[in-house]
């Protein structure tokens, strides 16, 4: 028979099925938001907004930092959301003039988030907006990176990643920018 006789198999139809169901749900904002889901925003977009740093990099460190878990501590006593240090949460409470209670601003998300965000606009700043160099001073301190730059052990760049000394640091940034991305993306139209 010629191409007008060719006829599908029941098997072959159902296989055409799934694949353009499979085709609409991962074009589905929907499937990705939930693949990718996100807490907080509105204390994210207030803070994002407040002390200009973008929304998808303050979600990115939340993620990375906490998973979006409030009441999350680090080994190293880290806290909240945005795994604020008590000594770092503290000098940054002062500095930003924000003066939340010392409990609020470790336990409370959104001055959690608030204090988080200051924190990331301030090394955004010392950088001059550099955020690659900003998400690794978050993890690693601002001395470290300082030091790294000066002494040349890191360039400061996305592509020298690698020459960070700290493994847990170069993770960090990887995965920071990875969901960064993936918001970005994800979220495009809701910040």
């Amino acid at each position: 028979q010629g191409k007008r006789g060719m006829k599908l198999t029941n098997t072959q139809k159902t296989c055409l099925v799934l694949l353009a169901i499979l085709i609409f749900v991962l074009n589905s904002s929907f499937f990705w938001k939930a693949m990718y889901p996100i807490k907080y925003q509105q204390e994210v977009a207030k803070a994002s907004y407040y002390f200009g740093v973008d929304p998808y990099l303050v979600l990115a460190v939340v993620q990375i930092e906490s998973k979006f878990v409030q009441d999350r501590f680090s080994p190293k006593g880290a806290r909240g959301l945005m795994q604020l240090m008590p000594e770092t949460a503290k000098w940054a409470n002062e500095q930003s003039g924000l003066y939340f209670p010392p409990t609020n601003y470790i336990d409370e998300p959104n001055d959690n988030i608030l204090l988080g965000t200051w924190y990331l606009s301030y090394l955004l700043d010392k950088y001059d907006q550099d955020h690659i160099k900003a998400i690794v001073a978050y993890n690693a301190g601002e001395g470290r990176v300082d030091r790294w730059l000066r002494t040349g052990v890191w360039d400061g760049t996305r592509e020298g990643m690698r020459d960070i000394p700290i493994g847990e640091t170069r993770h960090y940034l990887s995965r920071v920018l990875y969901y960064y991305e993936r918001f970005q993306e994800i979220y495009k139209d809701e910040f």
